[in-house]
């Protein structure tokens, strides 16, 4: 089969226009009776009447005596009545009904009680006093709830005591999941303890829609993995369509590749109205209609699937069943660093969110459409219009949040040097402050400087070496942190050196190898304090960047590095002892470095503050970072030095 190519890719709002005009606002799911103990959650597809009225009978609605009111009339201090029990009066509790004979209580707060038969009172009552009268919550045959109304609790209870114990809800829509892809293999048929096959990915983003379906108040039904054969996605796609399903989704096979069959087949069985939508991750969007029945192509890397879902699945399944998506909470937040957008496509970026003094923070996330972490870690989602070429750090905008306001203000944002002991810090910071969340940006040491002198962070990971006096981070503060009071405490010693691959099959002995033809480098980026320390050991031996292959490819993280080695992307990288260990993979030590937290001294008696340097000074915490390997933890949470600002900088 041909490639296909985009030739009509829609903006994001037109493709959504277009596509729910031809689906049919009004389209609804079939209607079913159902047992009201069973409808939490489902919509009403008609208006519920009651059937009876509650209460049923005049009750007392205060622990006292049922009375006459007529007769305590005229009733003062100074003219008390005294009644007589079985005769003027009747005890009563709370909830009983009232006597044919009585149209009143009276508190027993109010009562003197003289002896065993006679009441004293001081104050008349007055008709139906402290009295729930028939109907006084719900009238037989008022209206209880409209159409279209989503049953909570306490509907539930309302309806039950109205005696409307069947209500009539939209069925739910059965969605079918047609996951394809030759490569893919069902979870169930690995084994934890065996290596995939080459090529082998295991298929998870069916149940990633199977649990979006059901958030939306659908029903999933995942068909078996379909491989990309054509006829045989054509048969499966029959299937679905001839099922009860009320939407089919039909995941991976929707891009432009020449095994995309996807929109080939919509179009050939029904019609294609949309191929290509404007936003990113989520492009390879298909959405046609195949015998009145909703098709979307939903694209094959996770974070597409979830992002094409989430604009175009959840708003069908919730008009399927009579109501509205609920509203994203959002809040107003600023970059910690400048943002480059793609002109023309609107972008969905996930993003870390923390509160730092009286602004909030978003750290980006990596963008690929297959990283599904960035989705299990983001706090929230920040929308780069199609018009926009980026976002500045110094602009405020709105973010969608994926987690309650409330979670931002225990967020403790780190910006700087990436480090796997910030990973521990984020899991055990949760044993003694479950509430408070660790929000870590990965920039490069000066990165994290820069953040804090902006004020876009709590404190920043640092291991900046100067060449010339040997010494850890402190000049750098000194340069770019003037006139700030900052407080640096150690975290970890630990081993950098060259990662290489298990074996080391190139038999690379140190830096002076790397300039051979045919080693591939892999770098950290620039601003790192990993890559400060491969150039100074560059400079040191006089060999020149350009002559190492792969010294311009960076990434952002040691495991990242690591990844490029083991893959075979890169024959070696600068990274972290720990990072290697990881990966089975073989390490050349070259330096043990001091990596530093560097908190300035007004935040400190902060609470999130104080639970990250309690947490690094654990015995739990110094055994799980020493069982990495490459760590010494011996020091963390002591207070390295105190750097004061002035108006001519630190002294």
């Amino acid at each position: 089969m041909k490639r296909q190519v985009y030739l009509s890719m829609k903006p994001l709002e037109e493709a959504r226009e277009l596509f729910f005009s031809r689906v049919g606002p009004d389209r609804r799911t079939e209607i079913e009776t159902i047992k009201t103990e069973d409808a939490l959650g489902r919509i009403t597809a008609e208006p519920v009447f009651a059937k009876r009225s509650a209460p049923s009978f005049h009750s007392a609605a205060m622990d006292g005596i049922a009375v006459r009111a007529e007769q305590t009339y005229g009733t003062t201090e100074r003219h008390p009545r005294t009644l007589k029990i079985g005769r003027d009066a009747l005890w009563i509790n709370t909830g009983q009904p009232i006597p044919r004979e009585f149209d009143s209580v009276i508190m027993v707060e109010k009562i003197h009680q003289l002896d065993d038969e006679t009441l004293e009172i001081r104050s008349p009552a007055y008709p139906w006093q402290h009295v729930r009268k028939v109907g006084e919550d719900i009238v037989a045959t008022q209206l209880l709830l409209p159409q279209n109304h989503r049953i909570r609790p306490y509907d539930a209870g309302a309806l039950i005591s109205a005696g409307a114990f069947f209500v009539e809800v939209y069925k739910k829509p059965l969605v079918a999941i047609i996951p394809t892809g030759s490569e893919l293999v069902h979870y169930k048929d690995v084994k934890e303890t065996e290596p995939l096959k080459e090529n082998e990915i295991i298929e998870s983003n069916s149940l990633i829609l199977a649990g979006l379906v059901r958030e939306s108040g659908g029903i999933p039904v995942i068909y078996d993995i379909v491989p990309d054969v054509e006829e045989k996605i054509r048969e499966v796609l029959k299937e679905a369509i001839g099922s009860d399903a009320h939407v089919v989704i039909i995941n991976a096979g929707s891009s432009a590749g020449s095994k995309d069959y996807t929109a080939h087949l919509i179009a050939e069985l029904g019609e294609v109205f949309v191929h290509g939508v404007a936003m990113m991750p989520g492009k390879p969007t298909i959405l046609g209609m195949v015998h009145d029945k909703p098709v979307v192509g939903n694209p094959g890397y996770a974070v597409s699937s979830t992002l094409s879902f989430e604009q175009f699945v959840r708003p069908l399944l919730c008009s399927l069943q009579g109501f509205s998506p609920s509203k994203q909470q959002t809040v107003n937040v600023r970059p910690t660093r400048d943002i480059p957008s793609k002109l023309g496509i609107e972008e969905f970026l996930r993003v870390n969110i923390g509160k730092v003094g009286p602004k909030y923070v978003a750290t980006p996330l990596a963008r690929a459409a297959g990283s599904i972490t960035t989705l299990t870690r983001a706090e929230g989602i920040m929308r780069i219009p199609a018009l926009s070429e980026g976002i500045s750090q110094d602009e405020e905008v709105e973010a969608e949040l994926l987690v309650s306001k409330t979670d931002l203000l225990n967020t403790v944002v780190i910006i700087g040097s990436h480090d796997i002991t910030l990973d521990i810090i984020a899991d055990e910071i949760r044993r003694k402050a479950p509430d408070t969340r660790i929000s870590s940006g990965n920039v490069g040491s000066l990165g994290g400087l820069i953040a804090l002198r902006k004020g876009t962070c709590h404190m920043a990971g640092s291991h900046l070496l100067d060449t010339e006096t040997g010494q850890y981070n402190l000049s750098y503060i000194k340069r770019y942190l003037k006139g700030m009071n900052v407080s640096v405490f150690h975290l970890v010693l630990r081993d950098q050196g060259l990662i290489v691959a298990k074996g080391n099959p190139e038999g690379i002995k140190g830096i002076e190898d790397l300039t051979k033809d045919n080693i591939k480098f892999v770098n950290r980026q620039p601003g790192s304090g990993t890559r400060i320390l491969f150039d100074y050991k560059l400079n040191q031996l006089g060999i020149k960047s350009d002559s190492i292959a792969g010294y311009d490819h960076d990434e952002f993280t040691h495991m990242a590095v690591a990844v490029d080695v083991l893959s075979g992307a890169a024959d070696c990288g600068m990274g972290i002892y720990a990072a290697a260990k990881a990966l089975n993979l073989d390490f050349i030590p070259m330096v043990t470095e001091q990596y530093d937290l560097v908190i300035p001294s007004a935040m400190l008696n902060e609470p999130g503050i104080q639970a990250v340097l309690k947490t690094i000074r654990s015995r739990h915490f110094r055994e799980r970072v020493t069982s990495l390997g490459g760590y010494d933890p011996s020091k963390s949470g002591q207070l390295w030095m105190e750097v004061e600002g002035n108006e001519n900088g630190i002294v």
